[in-house]
Parts: C-alpha cells; structure tokens; sequence
C-alpha cells in the first residue's frame, strides 16, 4: 500500500469538506504523501481536528460552500487538480430530523455542483464521492450490503446519501462512459461509523463517551444495543486513496474501478454500541455509563453492516486494525492531544496503519497467492 500511495507525490490534489473530522485526515494524510492539496470547505468549527493540527498552515485552505456553484466551479478550474475526493457534507443523522432542507441542499445539490463543474472540465480528472453505509435500503437483515443493493433511508440524512449514490451513477451512465471514461474517472465510496481522534461532531457516541469521562460524568447511551460496523477513520480513507490512485494511474480496466465500493471492517468489528462503550471506558481506565433509550427518539438503524469483497479482489483492500486496536488508538489520541504536537500525533496513527496494512498484505500473500487484480 505504502508503494502505490507515494504516487500521489507532487499530484494536485482538491478535498472538499477538508475542514471536517474525516476531511481533515485525509487532508493531513494526502499531504504526508507528499501531495499538493487544495481544500474547498465552510469555516471548521471552533474545536475541530482542522484547528487543533494547524491544518491551515499545511495546504492550500479556501473558504466555500459546496451550495455556491458558481464559486465551486471558480475553485476547481482555478487549481486545475488531477483528482478530487469529495467529502463536503451535513454528516449527522439526528441533525437531519431538525434541518432536513439544508441535508438536502448540502448532500445532494453540493454533489451535482461537483459533478457539473467536471462535465465541463475538459480534461481528464478522477473523482472520488464519499457516501455512507447509511445509503443502502435497510432491511435491518443479518447480511452484509453489497454494492449492487437497493439505495434507500429512512432519515433524511440518509435518504440525501441515497439520493446521492442515484446521481452519481446517473452521471457515471450519461456522461463519464463511453468515449467521455477515459477523461473523467467517477466512483463513489461507502464506509461504516467511523471512530477515531479528533472528533468533536454533536450527538456521536466517541466523543459524547470522551467529554463525559474528562469531566468525571456518566455516559448516557440513547441506544446500547444498536449494532454498527465500527473502523477507525484510517480505514476507509486508506480504501479512498487506494482506490483514488489506481483510478489515476491504471491504464487498463479502468472500468471495473469506477461506480461504487464498500470499506466496511472485518464481520468481528460490528459490535453493539454497548460493547464500544464499555471499551472506551476500559481503555480509558475509568468511568461508567447508564442506559438512556429514549423511547420517543427518532429512528436510528439498529443492524447495518457491509460486504467489502469487491474492494478485496479488485484492489486487494482489506481492514488492518480490529476493533479493540481502533478503540485503543482512538483513546490513545484523545488522551495525548494536549500533551503533543497533535500533527505529529496524527501522522504517528498513519505511519503505523501503513505499516500495519504493509504487513497484512504480506501476510495475504504468502497466504493465498498474489490476487488477480493486486493493489501493487
């Protein structure tokens, strides 16, 4: 893995939502790899990952509303980049019952602005649409989703995700097919509830569970025995990129590398949100928490989990850290931020995730052969 991201050394590189939990990583990790990255987002919050690590200072930071197309289409003919990884995003299912216009305008009509500013790029280009797990018709079933499942939701924030996928693939079928694939490069990427530091977003249980162990308070879980795919953010930003430099580098079969992918964790990784709070609290060494159903609340998935098969056979990707190990280094972040160069930190988590992927590959190799389609 480590081999084939150093391809994305001196490549220009636009995050939109760079200014977000999962954006900020990527942004940093991009700019590790020696990228030259560009980031289109609204103003972070106060207390935010972007703020804590300086990030600013560290790539080219532009102030903008996916909304506004006509500043979008500005920015992104402006930095003329070789590929866009689109994560700008109203990301909270709750947030969503009380704002259901702004989810909708931010998640579906920021993503056809993005994918409008590219049809009229002529050139080539590779995007990447972050979506959720959260998109999929959920039949609150056992089985893991596949790619070629039914889109749904039932929260608006959902629904907009769904909506999203639907819009992606019309485009990838009207316009970024045929004579027009070679020059435009589109797939979409689906990943679960993803944990790790740096993560101060209303209404999640990592850092509802953080805040309440600082101030020595009780942890109050709205809904313990709700089963979610748990990864630590690394996980799936690994698959982005993976799959973001392939699209841009392969020469043959681009086509079995666009439309959608899953970067789910391991079937051992889905765990009540129960069993994640208990091991935040055992890793953090204190602290307990109370049961806080809210019977009235509105509707959250209570089973969801994916199939990453297609991610495994078509680009070799497969989850590294399990689900005590994205604990622990989730932990391990919040407790240390404010004694380090949080930066520093940050890149700390990515050296060792590459290399714990490096090895795990190694392992799958020596294991099973090298696969029809290898990541290097």
């Amino acid at each position: 893995m480590s081999n084939i991201l150093e391809k994305f050394k001196g490549r220009r590189v636009l995050v939109t939502g760079h200014t977000g939990f999962k954006g900020s990583w990527l942004s940093i990790w991009l700019k590790h790899l020696g990228a030259e990255v560009f980031g289109y987002a609204l103003a972070a919050e106060e207390q935010s990952l972007f703020n804590v690590t300086d990030l600013s200072t560290q790539i080219h930071h532009f102030e903008g509303d996916v909304r506004n197309f006509e500043q979008l289409n500005n920015y992104i003919r402006s930095v003329e980049p070789e590929i866009i990884f689109h994560l700008a995003a109203q990301p909270l299912v709750r947030y969503s019952y009380d704002q259901p216009k702004e989810t909708y305008e931010v998640n579906v009509m920021g993503t056809l602005n993005v994918l409008e500013c590219v049809r009229h790029l002529d050139r080539e280009l590779t995007v990447i649409c972050v979506t959720t797990d959260k998109s999929y018709d959920n039949k609150e079933w056992i089985w893991g989703y596949r790619e070629n499942d039914a889109m749904g939701g039932h929260d608006p924030y959902s629904s907009s995700k769904g909506c999203c996928e639907l819009l992606i693939d019309s485009y990838n079928k009207s316009y970024f097919s045929g004579d027009n694939g070679a020059r435009v490069k589109l797939a979409s990427v689906r990943a679960g509830n993803v944990i790790g530091g740096g993560d101060w977003a209303k209404d999640r249980i990592v850092p509802d569970c953080i805040a309440a162990l600082a101030g020595d308070q009780e942890i109050l879980v709205r809904n313990p025995y709700a089963t979610r795919p748990w990864q630590h953010v690394l996980e799936p930003l690994g698959g982005y990129l993976l799959l973001g430099i392939k699209l841009l580098t392969q020469e043959t079969n681009v086509d079995r590398l666009t439309g959608a992918f899953n970067f789910g964790p391991s079937i051992a990784s889905n765990r009540s949100v129960g069993e994640l709070v208990d091991n935040i609290v055992s890793q953090w060494g204190t602290g307990v928490w109370i049961n806080g159903f809210e019977g009235d609340a509105p509707h959250e998935a209570n089973l969801l989990n994916l199939t990453i098969d297609k991610a495994f056979h078509l680009l070799n990707w497969l989850p590294v850290w399990d689900f005590d190990e994205t604990v622990k280094r989730t932990v391990s972040w919040y407790k240390n931020y404010q004694k380090s160069d949080t930066l520093i930190l940050c890149k700390e988590q990515i050296l060792d995730y590459q290399y714990s992927f490096y090895q795990n590959y190694k392992k799958q190799i020596n294991q099973y052969g090298t696969p029809a389609h290898p990541a290097e």
